[in-house]
């Protein structure tokens, strides 16, 4: 950095780049702190609440719907990241890690039901399993994005 503090190109002043929050790291902002059971625990009752009450539950009062097989799991896939979404804007701090593992748990025997359940529209075990690792993996976008939303916009670079 020049003695000025000024680009030696252009002449813009070159400061280093500050947190607009008292006592953040910039390198930590999108950073999770730790595991917090609690919230584990939250995400997975948020989860199964989501997915018993979409996929299993309304086929069930409104006959017209059939989430079997295939269609059930393409279902299940944006319920897991609305509830990531969702946990990732209700909860405190920056927590990636616990609706992931809620989905996760939830996945297990939300896949099997359906593989169990299913009728006319069948489909391999392996295909279940692939779709239900795609429905995690779209909680853990949602939850980023449920994050992000929490933040607010990443701090502005300073301008002259």
């Amino acid at each position: 950095m020049p003695e000025n503090g000024r680009c030696v190109a252009c002449g813009a002043l070159m400061e280093p780049v500050k947190s607009q929050r008292p006592g953040e790291d910039p390198k930590r902002r999108y950073q999770q702190d730790g595991f917090s059971p609690l919230w584990c625990v939250i995400a997975l009752v948020v989860q199964a609440v989501l997915t018993a009450a979409i996929v299993i539950g309304l086929p069930m009062v409104i006959s017209s719907f059939d989430f079997e097989g295939y269609y059930g799991m393409i279902v299940a896939i944006p319920v897991w990241f609305l509830g990531g979404l969702l946990l990732g804007m209700i909860s405190p701090g920056k927590t990636f890690i616990e609706p992931v593992v809620a989905s996760f748990l939830v996945a297990i025997p939300a896949t099997f039901y359906l593989k169990n359940t299913e009728t006319v529209r069948t489909m391999p075990l392996f295909m279940y399993l692939l779709l239900a690792t795609i429905g995690v993996m779209f909680s853990l976008i949602g939850t980023y994005l449920g994050e992000r939303i929490q933040m607010g916009p990443p701090p502005k670079a300073a301008t002259t």
